[in-house]
């Protein structure tokens, strides 16, 4: 339906309905994975309908605005709400190409949740606080899509920032906006560790994967899984917990790690971190040749110089590049804080031309 009919609004209504009927049947979470399903099912569809309902209240508003300017005397008046009705206009242009945007989200998972790992490169202190400027950019970026962002892993830098992080966001399209992301990230600054103010290099790598649909089937053997448990430290708050119930899981043939923290309870962080698992191994079994993995790891390279997919670049002069489609921006602090949307878009658009040429 996504490929073909994003903007059947009458069907999607509907579909809201039933939905909404079975969610609120007494016995809905007697079987809490079909519930589940309901409830995203759910989430999806309003990600569509809410911002074309909100495209074609202000294109309404717009319209009144016109006809009351049209019989207003007063030349201000008329003025002022002709200004309103252009504003209302160019709003929904706007949200109207967004929704376009959401139209090329249309492979398998792509309206799925995400798991988005952080990983600081070489370069100690320097990529440790880089990795955790990342993880507050994407953070800030998810809150602002009315995502829910979930730390599941943490992992303190020996001095300051982060080694590794994993991030599970939870909404509409998480997966297919997020994938524009998997790779290494450049940065450079005058270091704020370094007493002689000299200008630093630092990478971090990003991984993406989507959370799975519980149809899809993964082979796990027992044996080949290490289990340990751990205490781990976080910074508390909404996001990660302090606990002595964090679970890692390692998937010896393959050597893939998993981890979560997220959580009080043992049992819950081990259901996480086997769901992250499964979403890992399956991205793995996609690739023919066990070692060809470019589509999903290797296409970040190694995190170092000439692998990097964008620059954040803060001194001597301000400047964020996307190296894949060209799309760049010299205000570097306002891409910090979350607003990365013109480089996905970017890469949705590159990605749907070489679809189109292949």
């Amino acid at each position: 339906m996504r490929c073909g009919g994003i903007f059947d609004v009458a069907s999607r209504e509907e579909i809201v309905a039933v939905l909404e009927q079975q969610s609120s049947a007494p016995d809905f979470w007697e079987n809490p994975v079909k519930a589940r399903k309901v409830i995203a099912d759910t989430n999806l569809q309003r990600a569509i309908l809410n911002p074309f309902n909100r495209i074609m209240a202000l294109l309404e508003e717009a319209e009144l605005l016109q006809e009351l300017a049209s019989d207003e005397a007063d030349a201000a008046q008329r003025q002022k709400a002709l200004a309103e009705a252009a504003a209302g206009l160019d709003e929904a242009e706007q949200q109207f190409e967004r929704l376009e945007m959401q139209s090329l989200l249309s492979e398998r998972f792509d309206a799925n949740n995400a798991y988005v790992t952080i990983h600081a490169g070489a370069g100690g202190t320097e990529s440790c606080d880089w990795a955790d400027m990342l993880l507050r950019m994407y953070v800030r970026y998810a809150e602002a899509q009315d995502w829910s962002p979930v730390i599941l892993e943490l992992q303190g830098g020996d001095e300051a920032g982060i080694k590794r992080a994993t991030v599970q966001f939870t909404g509409g399209f998480a997966f297919g906006n997020m994938k524009a992301e998997r790779g290494v990230h450049r940065l450079v600054r005058i270091s704020p560790f370094d007493s002689n103010k000299r200008r630093h290099t630092s990478f971090a790598a990003v991984d993406v994967v989507a959370e799975l649909d519980d149809d899809v089937d993964i082979e796990l053997n027992e044996g080949d899984l290490r289990i340990d448990t751990y205490r781990a430290s976080g910074a508390g708050g909404q996001h990660v917990n302090t606990t002595d119930s964090a679970i890692r899981i390692t998937h010896v043939p393959t050597g893939v790690v998993v981890a979560c923290q997220a959580e009080r309870s043992q049992h819950m962080n081990r259901e996480k971190a086997m769901n992250m698992l499964r979403a890992k191994l399956y991205e793995i079994q996609q690739d023919e040749k066990r070692k060809d993995m470019e589509r999903f790891y290797g296409s970040k390279g190694e995190i170092a110089w000439g692998s990097q997919i964008r620059s954040y670049v803060l001194q001597p002069y301000t400047m964020v590049k996307d190296h894949r489609c060209g799309v760049e921006t010299s205000n570097a602090s306002k891409v910090l804080d979350g607003d990365i949307q013109m480089f996905i878009d970017a890469w949705l658009k590159q990605q749907a031309q070489q679809d189109a040429g292949d």
